[in-house]
């Protein structure tokens, strides 16, 4: 048998926004998907050691304040430093300029949900483009 598709879902920095991400988890959750939930107050360095400890398929992080481009390039790279980055998926959603997101994408985020995208939209994009085990 095989197992449920595993993410992370986190706030990393101070951002205390955090309704937003707890609806999601409970929808990922609803929807098959097992989620570990960090909360709030994260660092890149606790998610990506969680990430590991876990073995999860995705990283989802929840931004509202910006800094999202230097949050997302250094996640990125502990990810490549803790040998990660190239089996995982990483998400981003939340508040950030649309202007970002070609930069995030370049970065190495696959899917980028702006503010007004729908949990529905989030979990077709996971039942869509996340392989247990080997995520794309």
């Amino acid at each position: 048998m095989q197992r449920k598709k595993r993410i992370l879902l986190s706030k990393i920095g101070l951002d205390g926004h955090d309704r937003g991400i707890k609806i999601l988890a409970k929808k990922l959750s609803n929807a098959g998907v097992e989620v570990v939930y960090l909360g709030l107050f994260q660092t890149v360095q606790s998610v990506v050691s969680t990430a590991v400890q876990e073995d999860v398929d995705v990283i989802g992080i929840s931004t509202y304040c910006g800094g999202e481009l230097v949050l997302a390039k250094d996640l990125i790279e502990v990810a490549k430093k803790r040998g990660i980055k190239d089996r995982t998926t990483f998400l981003m959603g939340g508040i950030f300029p649309p202007s970002d997101m070609p930069k995030l994408k370049s970065i190495g985020f696959g899917g980028l949900f702006p503010a007004g995208t729908t949990e529905k939209e989030i979990v077709s994009y996971i039942n869509d483009n996340v392989k247990v085990g080997k995520s794309s």
